[in-house]
């Protein structure tokens, strides 16, 4: 009775500290999720790297976390600050009142005749459409010039936490094996459940960030370089807008690229219209499809209405973080159900 209650009280105690540890590190919860989210995507490189380097785990992390930086973070932070230029330069421009988003719906009705009289009888009203793209191009423009402003206030507090990132990831990187074998023996499960769940939880981490990341980041890339082609404004502001989307399943990219082609018709320009309306049948749309099973496989894929709705959710939860934790924790919650229905629950029917 006295073992029972004393590991009781201990259990107690260590929720109790694990807790407050956790609130200790709250305020850096995103830099230590981008650093978990790194290492796990270059854990294998850095295996590689390993034996090449004579077995120094120093000099492997440090070339991995270098590799990472040159591929992925650089260019990110550079693509961020072209977006957050570009959305404050369009902010700028309709307060400026040298763009006018409602021009783009007159001009849509003036090139196609039987447009208004086909609105009329729908029960459309166009001016209210007029007033809602103007208000919800402002309000967008406006949000983007104010993250702007914030990031450019919040300067020291962003290096700090990309500092802390990549220090935290040189570390993971190193004792990651040693880190992931604490944890093994921390977990009362016997040891194949235990290597099946954290095998799993790596693969289905690689998969989510893989396929939900990449994917869009080529798909934002590919509708960019178009626009940028046919010169249409600000492509690179576009390019991150469509990479965002790109993970709303069957439409994705083509809530951007469809309405600027019908605009480019309707203003007359045919040949960038047909032009713009292949590439982002053929390119745009086929990238999703050839890309996805190749950078996750297809037995991790999410159903797409699963993707839809963590996304959203994650997104409505924790900001642009959620953009990732959303589908991942989908994808982690589908994969323990799926190992408990076919591992753990034939056990407990016994």
């Amino acid at each position: 009775m006295h073992k029972v209650l004393e590991q009781r009280t201990f259990l107690g105690l260590l929720a109790v500290v694990t807790l407050l540890f956790a609130m200790i590190l709250r305020p850096f919860w995103s830099a230590i999720f981008w650093a978990v989210v790194i290492t796990v995507l270059f854990a294998p490189m850095q295996a590689r790297l390993l034996p090449a380097l004579g077995g120094h785990r120093n000099r492997a992390a440090l070339l991995t976390l270098l590799i990472c930086s040159v591929i992925v973070i650089i260019p990110v932070l550079l693509l961020f600050s072209a977006f957050i230029t570009e959305g404050a330069n369009l902010y700028a421009r309709i307060e400026a009142e040298e763009l006018d988003p409602a021009l783009f719906i007159d001009q849509i009705v003036g090139a196609i005749p039987f447009l208004p009289g086909l609105m009329d009888r729908i029960g459309i009203d166009t001016s209210s459409i007029r007033g809602y793209l103007s208000s919800s191009a402002v309000g967008i423009s406006e949000v983007i010039a104010q993250q702007a402003l914030s990031v450019g206030r919040n300067a020291v507090n962003f290096t700090i936490s990309l500092a802390l990132m990549l220090y935290l990831t040189f570390f993971l990187l190193r004792d990651g094996e040693k880190i992931v074998r604490m944890m093994e023996e921390a977990v009362p499960l016997n040891p194949g459940r235990k290597k099946l769940l954290f095998s799993k939880f790596v693969e289905v981490t690689r998969a989510t960030v893989k396929g939900n990341l990449l994917v869009a980041a080529v798909q934002g890339a590919l509708g960019g370089l178009i626009f940028w082609l046919l010169g249409i404004p600000a492509a690179v502001l576009w390019a991150v807008v469509m990479a965002f989307l790109s993970l709303i399943p069957a439409v994705g990219a083509a809530l951007v690229w469809v309405p600027v082609a019908i605009y480019l018709y309707a203003t007359g320009r045919w040949m960038e219209a047909s032009v713009l309306v292949a590439y982002g049948a053929v390119i745009i749309g086929l990238a999703d499809n050839v890309l996805r099973p190749i950078l996750v496989g297809r037995d991790t894929k999410l159903p797409d209405y699963i993707v839809l709705f963590s996304t959203m959710g994650g997104l409505a939860l924790m900001g642009i973080n959620g953009f990732v934790i959303g589908p991942l924790i989908a994808a982690v919650f589908l994969a323990f159900w799926t190992i408990f229905i076919t591992d753990i629950a034939p056990d407990t029917g016994d």
